[in-house]
């Protein structure tokens, strides 16, 4: 396998792969007729170079991008609803979400609501589907980052200001027209959030795997993601311009983005919310909290251990054995070793414990946790979560 080659796949939406495919991007664009997107990326993304080349090339086709570029570190309601004024005034005709995670999220959040009189709550996951909503603008997705495998589905993670939790929007009819996987956009990510975003992808398919419901397919990518972040994510810290070590990142953060369409669990649940307290990189908060998960849900996943311990270390493993790997990785991966040290505060669990069992990770979780159980495992993850 060589992840220097170029490859499209059609599943879910259509996927372009290869280093350097982000110069067909003027001609996805130019097939569909499409002469002004709105080009959405995060606050500390749009200084990038290649979000100029992007606008540069753009223009060589005599397509006019705009670029929007207020979306927070947490996307919040009030960037969307920025984004959307922006969208509707400068006569916009499709979206082109680029960035991590906020990036990809604030620019398919947009998507949902351009062009129509909608609060955007009513979007959220919870809610029943609108099925007559239709005409959703062209959306492609290009990540920077091999970590949150966003960029195949219409679901944006958004803080609500008023509730102060972060909640999950999304409509089934709006899928991205193409997402473009180019390694190349991930050579200039710092080291730190590298392993930050890779441990988000671990997460996302270890979750995803440990969702008791009946998803092969979804199985399936997990362990391929986790195959592939096992092989790679410390050559990608140690040999950062290794283009196919950031390839077959990316690809396994894609494939466990596609995964967790079955769901996630209480890593997640939690993280969000403290997301949306404290504004902390979620990536970051993942990796702190997994540990933690992984021993509260230790009873309902044991028969599921040995495929991921085989998936990401090449070898057979019990609970114990794949606990400290991932421990170690994390210790390796330079990781704190408490919430408190990205920030967050002791006066805020029981809001936290709160916020995060009405989550809809928390449903999906493979063991239920009360109230008191949530408070226990963030307490205990404040001071020393592994």
């Amino acid at each position: 396998m060589n992840f220097q080659d170029s490859a499209d796949w059609t599943y879910p939406v259509p996927i372009h792969y290869g280093p350097g495919r982000i110069s067909e991007l003027p001609e996805m664009l130019r097939r569909k007729n499409l002469k002004r997107p709105l080009i959405v990326t995060d606050q500390g993304s749009s200084d990038l170079p290649f979000i100029k080349n992007i606008s540069k090339e753009l223009d060589k086709k005599g397509i006019h991008g705009e670029l929007f570029d207020e979306i927070s570190p947490n996307p919040l309601d009030e960037d969307v609803l920025k984004g959307k004024l922006i969208y509707e005034q400068g006569n916009n005709d499709s979206i082109i979400s680029i960035g991590g995670g906020s990036g990809m999220d604030g620019g398919k959040a947009i998507s949902l609501m351009a062009g129509r009189e909608k609060n955007i709550w009513d979007f959220n996951y919870e809610n029943s589907v609108d099925d007559n909503l239709t005409d959703f603008p062209p959306l492609f997705c290009i990540p920077t980052t091999a970590g949150t495998g966003a960029e195949t589905e219409s679901t944006s993670m958004i803080t609500n200001t008023v509730s102060g939790m972060k909640l999950c929007i999304w409509h089934p009819k709006q899928k991205p027209v193409a997402a473009i996987l180019d390694p190349n956009l991930t050579l200039s990510l710092p080291q730190n959030l590298t392993a930050w975003t890779g441990v988000d992808a671990l997460v996302h398919a270890i979750e995803a795997y440990c969702v008791n419901s009946l998803n092969s397919v979804a199985d399936g990518m997990a362990l391929e993601a986790l195959r592939l972040i096992g092989e790679n994510l410390k050559r990608v810290i140690s040999e950062p311009d290794r283009i196919e070590a950031r390839g077959a990142m990316l690809i396994g953060s894609c494939l466990a983005g596609i995964s967790f369409l079955k769901g996630l669990g209480l890593v997640h649940a939690i993280s969000h919310m403290v997301g949306a307290v404290y504004n902390t990189q979620h990536g970051l908060t993942n990796a702190i909290l997994l540990p933690s998960i992984l021993k509260f849900n230790q009873s309902e996943i044991n028969h599921k251990i040995n495929n991921m311990h085989f998936a990401m270390f090449s070898k057979p493993g019990n609970f114990a054995d794949f606990y400290e790997n991932i421990s170690n990785l994390l210790d390796e991966l330079e990781i704190p070793k408490s919430l408190k040290e990205i920030g967050v505060q002791e006066d805020k669990i029981h809001e936290l414990a709160i916020k995060s069992s009405k989550d809809s990770a928390a449903y999906t979780n493979p063991k239920q946790a009360s109230i008191d159980d949530l408070e226990k495992i963030i307490k205990n993850a404040l001071v020393e979560a592994r």
